[in-house]
C-alpha cells in the first residue's frame, strides 16, 4: 500500500492540474451571467448590459465572415490575469486569450469590461479589446467547425491567426508599433497575426472574398 500512495498523488496531482482546464467553473469564478449566445464567469462584478454590448459588436463581426453559421454558444471565462489564468493556460502570460481545440471555453486574461479592453501586460502591443478578442476566439472555433480540427495544426499560422484578426477587425500591434519594432530591428510575437492579417485581406480581395480558398489553396 505504501509504494502505491505515490502513484495516486501523483494522478491527484495531474487531475487537480489539468481537469480545472477542462472545465474551468472548477475554479470557482464568483460572478455569472449570460450575454448572448455565451455563458459568462468572471472574477468580478459583471456590467451586465455593458457585456451584451460588447458580445453583441462581437457577434456582428463575426456574422460579417462568409463562415458564420449561427451564434457558437461559448463559455467566457474572464480573469484577472492571476492564478485562475496561470491555471487555466500553464501560465501563458503574454496571451490575451485562449481557446482550447476541446471544448468551448474561451479563457480571457485580465481585461474590464467598462473599458472594453484585454490586457497581457507588454509594453508593446500590450492592449486589445474585449470586443475584439471575443471575436478573435470565437472565429477561431468558426474555423474548426469548418474546416477541421486538425486546422490548428494544418493550416499556416498567419493564415489560421490572421483570419481571426481579419474577422476581428483588429490586432494586437498598430502600424505605429511594427514601424518602430522594424527601426529598431526587434521581433515581436504578435508580428505573424500583424503580417497575416494584411496577407489574409490581400488574398480575400483579390479572390472574390471566398474563406474557403484562402484555406483550401491560400489563395
Amino acid at each position: 500500500m505504501r509504494r502505491a500512495r505515490p502513484g495516486w498523488l501523483f494522478g491527484a496531482a495531474l487531475l487537480a492540474l489539468f481537469v480545472p482546464r477542462l472545465i474551468p467553473w472548477l475554479l470557482v469564478f464568483p460572478f455569472h451571467t449570460q450575454a448572448g449566445a455565451y455563458e459568462v464567469w468572471s472574477e468580478s462584478p459583471i456590467d451586465g448590459p455593458r457585456l451584451g454590448g460588447i458580445v453583441a459588436q462581437a457577434t456582428k463581426r463575426l456574422a460579417a465572415s462568409p463562415i458564420y453559421a449561427s451564434p457558437e454558444r461559448r463559455n467566457l471565462y474572464l480573469t484577472h490575469g492571476g492564478w485562475r489564468w496561470k491555471w487555466l493556460t500553464l501560465s501563458l502570460n503574454d496571451a490575451f486569450a485562449i481557446s482550447p481545440p476541446i471544448g468551448n471555453a474561451i479563457i480571457v486574461n485580465s481585461n474590464s469590461i467598462t473599458d472594453d479592453g484585454v490586457w497581457n501586460g507588454r509594453p508593446i502591443g500590450g492592449h486589445r479589446s474585449l470586443t475584439g478578442i471575443i471575436a478573435h476566439e470565437t472565429c477561431h472555433g468558426m474555423e474548426r467547425a469548418r474546416f477541421g480540427l486538425a486546422s490548428d495544426w494544418s493550416t499556416p499560422t498567419w493564415m489560421r491567426e490572421g483570419y481571426c484578426d481579419y474577422v476581428a477587425q483588429e490586432s494586437s500591434l498598430t502600424d505605429a508599433d511594427v514601424a518602430k519594432l522594424t527601426a529598431d530591428h526587434r521581433d515581436h510575437p504578435a508580428l505573424p497575426y500583424y503580417y497575416g492579417r494584411r496577407r489574409v485581406a490581400a488574398i480575400l480581395a483579390g479572390n472574390g472574398g471566398s474563406v474557403d480558398k484562402l484555406f483550401n489553396g491560400g489563395k
